[in-house]
């Protein structure tokens, strides 16, 4: 895979990230997804389906017309994409969970992705933490469907 030059936005406390309540998502750089990246995610999880794993099979086969990532591939980018776009001076940041994820369109290899991280709430938890709930829509470079939506809760010890 490959990333594009992140310049990510700071944040140094629970108050600025309340900030972001309501405010316009932020960007991500695009990311491509190349066959490389999912065949390593195929031997990480054994999940060796040939629609992500034989690029021939796939074209001839496939209602895809290739080789697709693996859904869970591109719900796991979430995390690094959201890295390099929020930069926050914090002691700890945990991945906490997800609700309502949906892999509404395919990613064929090949594909350059982007998230929009939108902040839904922000809100007090043990330990001087913070849990923040992102809407995070995952886009495809050319297509206008995104091809995951998901909401993603961390938490972060400033």
């Amino acid at each position: 895979m490959t990333v594009g030059a992140a310049s990510a936005a700071t944040f140094g406390d629970a108050a600025a990230l309340r900030e972001l309540v309501g405010a316009e998502p932020l960007v991500s750089e695009w990311l491509t997804v190349d066959q490389a990246s999912v065949d390593r995610f195929a031997e990480a999880t054994g999940d060796h389906q040939w629609i992500h794993v034989d690029p021939e099979r796939a074209r001839r086969e496939s209602p895809f017309g290739g080789p697709v990532a693996h859904g869970f591939l591109t719900l796991s980018l979430i995390p690094a994409l959201l890295g390099k776009t929020v930069a926050l001076r914090q002691r700890m940041g945990v991945n906490y969970g997800l609700n309502r994820v949906r892999f509404t369109s395919p990613v064929p290899v090949g594909s350059s992705l982007r998230a929009k991280f939108a902040v839904d709430s922000v809100s007090e938890v043990d330990d001087a933490g913070v849990q923040v709930v992102w809407n995070v829509t995952l886009e495809r470079q050319g297509s206008e469907r995104p091809v995951c939506v998901a909401e993603f809760i961390t938490r972060h010890y400033f």
